[in-house]
């Protein structure tokens, strides 16, 4: 088997890192870590300041957001790529028809906070991607985890959104 080259990590994927993006990117992987998995890292991530996760050397950061209708606090493990200041996350849903709940929060109230392992809990505002942007982007995600291209082959037509965290712009910028 030909172990797949990361550009972001300057090397090729060991082989715990091939099989475990290979178990993520199944459906059954997928489901585990959407329902199973999830429910740990959305305690042991911010106890550990986003140093420990059950995805043992991936970035997964928690993204809190408010409830589109409720209002209340949601916090939600996901993958993450930092891309200068900014934080891209993927909607994927695991390759689901439908979009995750996380992205209709967003579209609600754009100001976010985000746990990354690099920078702890930070302030951002939220925006969907488009065009070469969102193209950019995936190309980062994909690089990351290539699991996200087989999760758009299920996505049913969905093309799935890529979302950028950007620090808020102050008043006096």
């Amino acid at each position: 088997m030909e172990r797949r080259h990361s550009s972001r990590l300057g090397r090729a994927l060991t082989p715990y890192e091939q099989c475990l993006e290979r178990f993520a990117a199944s459906r059954a992987g997928a489901w585990v870590f959407l329902h199973v998995l999830n429910r740990a890292d959305r305690l042991l991530l911010p106890l550990t300041r986003g140093r420990v996760s059950v995805a043992i050397g991936a970035p997964v950061g928690v993204l809190e957001s408010r409830g589109a209708r409720t209002s209340r606090r949601r916090r939600i493990p996901l993958l993450y790529v930092l891309d200068g200041d900014a934080v891209v996350l993927v909607a994927s849903n695991g390759g689901s028809p439908r979009n995750p709940a996380w992205l209709h929060n967003l579209r609600g109230d754009a100001d976010v906070r985000c746990l990354c392992r690099e920078r702890g809990w930070r302030v951002y505002r939220a925006r969907v991607l488009t065009g070469a942007e969102r193209a950019r982007a995936w190309d980062l995600a994909t690089d990351l985890y290539a699991g996200y291209s087989d999760y758009q082959g299920r996505a049913a037509g969905r093309e799935i959104p890529v979302v950028v965290l950007e620090p808020p712009v102050s008043a006096g910028s």
